[in-house]
């Protein structure tokens, strides 16, 4: 089977530092001595209250956010099935990123807007008392439920973009607060 000319480029990649090359205080902590991929240690860290919000945006026309907004597309709420299908996905986070570990969550708030035009926006906030943060999480669900307007509502409109996942807040842990200054 023949590469196509972007799978040839990407095989002749290289990366441009060995892991042996990274100084100790290297942030890239999910590589072993032998520069191969591991899960990190959490079990000495301190259980601190841990936040992260993420944020999704559907850009599609202003007839397919009415449909949504007026709970008129054939397969049903689309928002409703989007929450669920959010939170579901934060819960099941580590089942799908091979390094995040299971985390306790003890919230998930998933929440809709929109510009009144052509845009949704999706936002999940979730919440533990653990070792790590849950910045992952917030990301997997409003990128499930991005993909869940996505699948209820692609009859309706195919060219559909989603656009500009982000984490916008998180609180806690050793690396202390961040917030997105442009969101």
């Amino acid at each position: 089977m023949a590469l196509s000319p972007k799978a040839k480029w990407f095989s002749k990649q290289k990366h441009k530092r060995e892991v042996s090359d990274l100084p100790d205080s290297s942030p890239l902590t999910h590589f072993n001595e032998q520069g191969r991929a591991r899960m990190v240690d959490i079990s000495d860290k301190p259980e601190t209250k841990r936040t992260a919000t993420a944020r999704s945006t559907l850009l599609m026309k202003s007839e397919t956010l009415s449909l949504i907004k007026q709970g008129k597309m054939k397969k049903g709420d689309v928002l409703a099935v989007a929450q669920v299908a959010g939170i579901m996905a934060a819960k099941k986070t580590s089942d799908w990123i091979p390094m995040c570990h299971p985390i306790a969550l003890s919230g998930i708030d998933i929440q809709f807007a929109d510009n009144g035009s052509n845009e949704l926006y999706i936002e999940a906030t979730v919440r533990t008392t653990g070792p790590t943060g849950v910045e992952m999480e917030a990301l997997t669900a409003v990128s499930a439920a991005a993909l869940t307007v996505y699948d209820m509502c692609k009859a309706a409109e195919k060219d559909m973009i989603i656009s500009s996942t982000m984490l916008v807040t998180k609180t806690g842990g050793k690396n202390g607060d961040f917030h997105r200054q442009d969101s």
